[in-house]
């Protein structure tokens, strides 16, 4: 078994962290930003270092390959994204790329024989954090292979013509151009030239270290549906219109909230996540009751027919009284659950009990590049545990040790999959 460094991973951990630092230990580092590109030129700086051999597709994609014993052999990837949310954390992505990076300098450096050309990828904007939407790029890279309810929302005018979501005048094309890295689109991801998929990244929930384990055996990304649950009422003067004769519809989304958590919860599926993150409130003025309110609903489980009874929980609401308010019940998104490739998956587990890191079968409840990319290839991924299980802010944290033994059982786990044809 074959293990990476840790002096190495520490080293990279600190060096990509100073590239976007928001001054709180944590980062900003939106696609295609002065950041990001510093980011990607340090990525290029240490792989061109190891001899590998970089390609930019036309939507910004990197790959860094070095080769295998065969030149003929399609190559084996391994992925994840350097962009972040607004005052992120140091690991969330970027930990996926560091890994492949330091996977490729390990082979190089211990000179381990293997067949395949492996290749270390960023993909661009994955958080959609400027540009929406997230996974804007596999979206358009795995287009054809999407399924057709999901196409509609990565077709390439589309995504090119994203507006950036701070000023409204600057699209992700024109970022794109203004980069340096449109490449070409013969460099894409595709099934003709790579064999399979591997991506690490944090966990981003508390179940690894609530367990004890250090890292995820991933089996899945968990479906999901987001709608628009909206509200109509009627706007009056806040301090001459009586209270019984209102319409409130922020008053009546309220009460609909309150529902929607008693009746699903009576569900009782524990693994089930559902969430309001995403409101709208018209005209917003302290002396005035609404009269229009919404929120998004999302929800999340493997079991399509879990997924199913929250939504006829949800479509109910139209057919209720709020308040004296209309509801309106309106489809978002929704994705059906991606299962990983069984064998890929078992390679993972068993590098984990060779390697003697402890580790279980998780679920993955966020949504990933690697999810698009698994119509398109044999797909899977691993999980390092995240402290206290947060993500997407300041606070995120992984330590050095559970980051390279992630990479350690992905470095073995690729061998695995190189011996296998």
């Amino acid at each position: 078994m074959y293990k990476c460094s840790l002096e190495r991973m520490k080293d990279m951990i600190q060096t990509f962290s100073k590239y976007g630092d928001a001054g709180h230990g944590g980062i900003t580092r939106y696609s295609l930003s002065p950041e990001a590109i510093q980011a990607r030129k340090e990525y290029q700086r240490r792989m061109e270092a190891i001899g590998a051999e970089i390609e930019v597709d036309d939507v910004g994609n990197m790959y860094a390959t070095i080769p295998g014993s065969d030149p003929n052999a399609k190559r084996i990837v391994m992925a994840s994204h350097v962009d972040s949310v607004r005052n992120g954390g140091n690991y969330d992505g970027i930990l996926g790329v560091m890994s492949a990076m330091e996977v490729l300098t390990t082979v190089v450096e211990q000179k381990i024989p293997h067949k395949h050309p492996l290749t270390a990828m960023i993909w661009t904007n994955e958080e959609g954090s400027l540009y929406p939407p997230a996974m804007m790029c596999s979206g358009i890279v795995c287009y054809d292979y999407l399924p057709d309810h999901i196409k509609p929302s990565f077709r390439y005018e589309d995504m090119m013509a994203s507006k950036d979501i701070l000023t409204g005048k600057t699209t992700f094309g024109e970022a794109l151009e203004k980069s340096g890295y449109k490449g070409d689109k013969k460099y894409r991801l595709s099934p003709d030239r790579y064999k399979c998929y591997f991506e690490t990244h944090i966990e981003q929930g508390p179940i690894l270290e609530d367990n004890g384990n250090d890292i995820g055996v991933v089996d899945c990304v968990l479906g999901m549906f987001i709608d628009k649950i909206a509200f109509y009422g009627q706007t009056t003067h806040a301090g001459t219109f009586p209270m019984g004769k209102r319409r409130d519809a922020f008053y009546a989304a309220s009460q609909a909230l309150q529902y929607l958590h008693t009746e699903i919860d009576k569900l009782g599926h524990p693994e089930l996540v559902y969430t309001t993150g995403e409101v709208v409130c018209h005209p917003n003025v302290h002396t005035c009751v609404p009269d229009y309110f919404d929120f998004y609903l999302d929800v999340r489980h493997e079991d399509p027919k879990v997924l199913e009874q929250v939504l006829n929980i949800v479509k109910s609401l139209e057919s209720k009284n709020w308040a004296g308010c209309q509801c309106k019940v309106e489809r978002g998104w929704n994705r059906d659950t991606v299962y990983w490739d069984k064998k890929l998956v078992s390679y993972v587990k068993e590098s984990c009990e060779e390697l003697g890191v402890s580790h279980q079968y998780i679920h993955s409840g966020a949504g990933h590049d690697a999810q698009f990319a698994a119509y398109v290839l044999p797909t899977t991924m691993i999980f390092v545990q995240s402290k206290d299980g947060l993500s997407h802010c300041e606070p995120e944290y992984s330590k050095p040790e559970h980051c390279t033994e992630g990479a350690s059982v992905m470095l073995n786990a690729v061998l695995k999959a190189d011996k296998d044809d």
